[in-house]
């Protein structure tokens, strides 16, 4: 089997920023400091929670350096590098290889509706070009493509290739791929409400939004679940469950960014076309936080 980049809880980081839009090093530094303090497995810097849609090249590869300088080989640290277009995604790669970076999320090309075999081809190309293990990121949702498992199947078969986060709920397509692709790839979940549904069949570990508000229970739950105690694990997961639900209530991250910029970690500024929590949402999920003590 090839060696897995972590197990466990990756969180899939915020960017904090200020008003004007720039990007909060202090902020970030002091984040990456509570998620390492509360146990959490890797970093995940520049993915979707990131906002990195909306980085120029210059200002994700600050981002992605100055995370690893921080971190400084505590966790591993895995840096978004995905792109609609190949050649951009493989010049990130080498980019973020060269930051200093120990591995790489790379989406599946968005808007351009690759066919499959354009993904295989997507993912060769990049794999080619890189000496950094990959970490394939499904996510149908954002992207408008799903990797179907055959798919699946000959990417992971890459060497470079050594897991997927998939962030489709499709349960039964997920037991169809860890079939098909066996100990080519470790798994990832990258849906929060069901990390441990997919790691009894399999998955280990999740990358996981919830995890910037409550690092120390997600490493707990996975941790729980990867020594085989299922029944705390999944009773952390249905009580962990409304306040999932209140972070994807609307656009990720967005209600994330409110509910830790309520707990002080944050400013609770977003760049456009996401806007703040609306009133009504962000009231809910305060009073789940109260319920935590988070606030």
């Amino acid at each position: 089997m090839k060696k897995p980049v972590f197990t466990g809880a990756g969180v899939a980081i915020i960017t904090p920023m200020y008003e004007d839009g720039s990007i909060n090093f202090d902020e970030l530094g002091r984040i990456i400091e509570d998620q390492i303090a509360r146990h959490t497995d890797a970093i995940i810097i520049c993915g979707t929670t990131g906002e990195c849609s909306t980085m120029t090249d210059e200002e994700q590869l600050a981002a992605i350096k100055f995370t690893v300088d921080t971190v400084n080989h505590r966790v591993p640290v895995i840096a978004g590098a995905g792109s609609n277009d190949t050649d951009h995604g493989c010049a990130l790669a080498a980019k973020s290889a060269a930051c200093g970076a120990d591995a790489l999320l790379m989406v599946t090309p968005y808007y351009n509706k690759s066919t499959q075999e354009g993904l295989v081809a997507h993912y060769t190309e990049i794999a080619e070009k890189t000496s950094l293990p990959i970490v394939v990121y499904n996510v149908p949702s954002r992207t408008g493509v799903n990797i179907q498992p055959a798919t699946l199947e000959k990417i992971c078969r890459l060497p470079q290739v050594v897991a997927v986060k998939e962030a489709n709920p499709d349960v039964a397509q997920a037991m169809e791929k860890i079939n098909l692709v066996g100990d080519d790839a470790t798994f990832y979940c990258g849906n929060d409400d069901l990390t441990i549904p997919l790691m009894v069949l399999g998955f280990q570990g999740v990358i996981s939004v919830l995890s910037n508000v409550m690092p120390a229970e997600t490493s707990k739950m996975t941790s729980l679940a990867l020594s085989g105690n299922w029944a705390e694990a999944s009773q952390m997961q249905r009580d962990l469950l409304p306040m999932v639900k209140a972070l994807f209530c609307e656009t990720s991250p967005i209600p994330c960014k409110a509910a830790m910029s309520m707990m002080g970690m944050c400013r609770n500024e977003l760049r456009l076309p996401l806007i703040p929590m609306q009133e009504a949402n962000q009231q809910k999920l305060a009073d789940i936080m109260r319920g935590w003590k988070l606030i």
